[in-house]
This record gives C-alpha cells, structure tokens and sequence, in this order.
C-alpha cells in the first residue's frame, strides 16, 4: 500500500510534456507555473500516481523522486556527476554497508548521496565552504537527517594531505586527480581502490602514469554512453539525442 504524501515530503510533479518538478511539502503552500497554481494541500494525503488539476487546467502526477530524479532536479552549484555514471562508479568502488571511503570534490553532493545511501560512511574533502555546505544540505534534504551520522564534509584540500588511514576506498573528482594519488596510497589499507572522475582523457591519462610508481595495479578507464529509444506503436528507433560524453572513470586497486 503506498504512504500518503505528508508535509515535509518531496513530491516530484510531472506534466503532460513530461517536464518534472521537485517541490518540498508544506501545509498551505503553492506550486506556481505559467499553467496555474496548485495548492499543497491537494496534494497532501493523496498516494503517490494520483494526477492533479492546477488553476489553468494543467494536469500533473505526483510521484515520489527517484535518486536520479532528484540529482538531476536538487539545488546545486557545481555540475554533478550525472545518473548513467553514478551506477557504474558504484560497481567500480565495490561500494558496501559500513565501507569506508574518503571522496573529494563533493561538488553539490551527486556522488555522495549515492555512496551513503549504498551504506558507506563517508568523509568529504571540498575546497568551497559553499559548495561543502550544499552537498550536506542535499545529502539530508534527500536521505534525511539520520544519514548526516555517516557523512561529514570537511573544508580542506586532498593536495595537501588525507587525514583518515586504513581507508577502504578513495574517489576523486578533481582537475588534477594525479596530485592526490600519492596520499590515496598513503591512506588505503593494500586491496583498497582508488577511482577517478575526469572530464578530459588527458586528465586520465596523466593519472594512470602515476598509479604504477605508487603500487596501484590493475588499472582500467571506461566512459559510459546512454542511448535510450523511441518506442511508441510500430514506431521503434534510436532517439535522436543521448547522453554520450560526460567524464572518464578510472580504477585501480593498491597492491604494494
């Protein structure tokens, strides 16, 4: 049986265009568009499925955000990690309940949402107080509060230094992932993976010419490309945009 919308819940509202809308709940409230006002109340205690009426006549269905929904749609300052590279990164960091893992570069918190919610505890270097500040913000707004107790974000840069020891994973989202590569092999317990996150596969490469000298093997680089499809009727072909090139993922485990 589905939980009935409630203040307080995200509610993600999708028109006939399938234009999507992520609006928090509250008594009272009002979500405004060029096709009319629909109140907050309408929706609360509806279950989720259930399609509104706004003050126009538009319709929209209400449903419960997804974590791609809602990376796609939370506030941000920095461009996130995108959906189709947030499943493979998972894969590649071998991601598990109680996993340690130090990320920098947290952005607008992308990538750390899913590592936590996946059950890892995870430390966050980020230069930008507000970019820190965000990714925490994000991080509980879609978790909720409970999950802050495995996730904090420290203002510090991972070219200086990595604090934390006996770490099981390290990624990094960084200009020059290469700089912070001798202190992963400082912190890692042997067997510990290191993933990278570069837009250009000249950033890639630089790291992996630094892997081997630091005693990470088993290197790879992949890049993940989405194609979805159009199938409505007799009517079945490629759709005419993907999402091709986002960024290279590089991993490699600590073997000396």
């Amino acid at each position: 049986m589905s939980r009935a919308f409630a203040p307080g819940d995200q509610v993600l509202l999708v028109d006939n265009k399938n234009r999507r809308y992520l609006v928090v709940l509250a008594e009272g409230g009002e979500f405004h568009t060029h096709a009319g006002i629909l109140p907050h109340d309408t929706i609360l205690g509806s279950a989720e499925g259930t399609r509104f009426r706004s003050s126009q006549g538009a319709t929209y269905t209400g449903i419960r955000p997804t974590l791609s929904d809602f990376v796609l749609k939370m506030p941000r300052g920095a461009q996130v990690i995108y959906p189709k590279d947030l499943g493979p990164l998972l894969m590649l960091l071998d991601i598990y309940p109680g996993a340690r893992v130090l990320e920098s570069g947290v952005g607008s918190g992308a990538l750390s949402m899913t590592l936590v919610r996946a059950g890892a505890v995870v430390t966050g270097y980020e230069l930008r107080e507000d970019f820190a500040n965000r990714a925490a913000k994000n991080v509980a707004a879609f978790l909720g509060a409970e999950a802050m107790e495995r996730y904090r974000v420290e203002v510090r840069d991972v070219y200086e230094g990595i604090e934390e020891t006996d770490l099981d994973r390290v990624v990094l989202d960084l200009p020059e992932p290469w700089r912070a590569a001798k202190h992963a092999a400082a912190a890692l317990h042997r067997g510990g993976l290191l993933v990278a996150y570069t837009p250009q596969i000249t950033q890639a490469t630089q790291l992996r010419h630094e892997l081997s000298p630091l005693g990470f093997g088993m290197a790879e680089t992949i890049e993940v490309l989405n194609r979805g499809w159009h199938i409505e009727g007799q009517s079945v072909r490629p759709d005419h945009r993907m999402v091709a090139h986002t960024g290279f993922l590089t991993s490699a485990r600590l073997l000396a």
